[in-house]
């Protein structure tokens, strides 16, 4: 197959759940034969290369435009889609509801099949305007009415779009992926002041639905003795809030900002934790909370449904939402209780190494391009299950 992927700010993956989420599934088709075209912002693409270039094998081309931020992603976007007008593509892949927007452009002059991906939804996230929120909204809705088939990550974006747009949906979860290997000598923890396994670790982008600001406050409100708070991410067009948060810390040793990190630095920081916490108002699947559950680091996060199907059945620990009080109380106790942590810790390993592998995603998403291309019925593949009483909800991805 000959397939287009529109959506990923870039190749090879700096920061972004989109971004990690391709350069595991793509090069992976790649290696079965599969032809993959991914369109990138110039902004993101490799340094000193104005032409295509591979990345593990996926052909990742620039798309320039004169525009910066949020303009840019639109622009760009819309540009990708028209170049595959006229093209032998078999499949244009959208990934999130933004690029959607122009899902139907590959339809008024090709034969490809459109799929779009929804990581999350978009226009709850704090950072957009009420224009981008619209936007990101008809991109939803243009995604429901025009793709031929909608992928989500959740199943609660599953409910969402049955919900709100009587539309079906297939879902297909994100997995971790594979971190670099680290210094056993944790030389670069040590170089931020950081002991192994006394400090808590919050991963993410530095915008206001992750709530970084609410974990600092917790911990500066615990001051738990012997232990820091490491903050691993930087601005996502977001620097005001982001010199809040550095703001909200200033003066205090305890909390570590290392902005972005990638490679082996961020696999040591990671596997050197002693507690994961995610305290997000937001998410779609956070890959991010997958990778420390597959090194066996301890989690708290915020009790939005994700998080609840994730960390359920003794996986990890919740707190309320938004709720100061709570994420504090839970803190503390999670820090008092190292034993019961690490069962749970043990517990969530276990699940991600069954129910998230990029493996079986990838084999997944082929399936349901190839169940575009050549329709068949598939009720007695693997790789197909139903999921809910009323039978017409379809679930590509079945862990073996």
């Amino acid at each position: 197959m000959k397939i287009a992927v529109i959506g990923a700010k870039g190749l090879p993956a700096q920061q972004g759940g989109i971004e990690r989420h391709c350069e595991e599934l793509y090069p992976r088709m790649v290696a079965q034969g599969h032809s993959v075209d991914l369109f990138a912002r110039q902004s993101y693409a490799q340094i000193g290369d104005s032409g295509p270039y591979l990345v593990q094998g996926v052909k990742v081309i620039s798309i320039s435009t004169p525009l910066d931020g949020g303009l840019e992603a639109i622009v760009s976007c819309s540009l990708a889609a028209m170049s595959t007008l006229g093209t032998q593509y078999d499949i244009v892949h959208f990934h999130a509801v933004g690029p959607a927007l122009f899902c139907w452009i590959p339809k008024l002059a090709s034969t490809a099949k459109v799929l779009v991906t929804c990581h999350g939804l978009d226009w709850q996230r704090a950072k957009w305007g009420k224009f981008s929120g619209r936007l990101l909204r008809m991109g939803e809705s243009a995604a429901s009415r025009h793709a031929d088939e909608l992928i989500v990550v959740s199943e609660e974006l599953r409910h969402y779009f049955r919900a709100t747009y009587n539309r079906e949906s297939i879902y297909i979860p994100n997995a971790p992926g594979a971190l670099d290997r680290s210094d056993p000598d944790f030389s670069f923890g040590a170089s931020l002041g950081i002991n192994p396994g006394r400090y808590i670790i919050f991963l993410g982008r530095l915008v206001p639905e992750k709530r970084p600001d609410l974990l600092i406050q917790a911990f500066q409100a615990l001051v738990p003795e012997g232990w820091k708070l490491v903050i691993v991410g930087g601005s996502s067009d977001t620097d005001a809030f982001t010199a809040q948060t550095i703001g909200l810390a200033e003066g205090n040793p305890n909390v570590v900002f290392t902005g972005q990190l990638v490679g082996s630095q961020l696999a040591e920081v990671i596997r050197g934790a002693g507690l994961f916490v995610l305290p997000s108002d937001l998410e779609g699947l956070p890959l991010a909370m997958l990778e420390a559950m597959q090194e066996g680091i301890p989690v708290l996060a915020s009790d939005i449904p994700v998080h609840q199907q994730l960390l359920s059945s003794d996986r990890g620990m919740l707190f309320e939402a938004g709720n100061l009080e709570s994420c504090t109380r839970q803190l503390a106790w999670a820090i008092g209780h190292p034993g019961d942590l690490k069962i749970m810790a043990q517990n969530a390993k276990q699940y991600v190494n069954f129910k998230h592998n990029w493996d079986q995603i990838t084999e997944a998403t082929l399936t349901a391009y190839k169940q575009l291309l050549h329709p068949v019925q598939l009720a007695t593949s693997e790789a197909v299950t139903t999921l809910s009483s009323s039978g017409n909800s379809k679930n590509m991805y079945t862990p073996k």
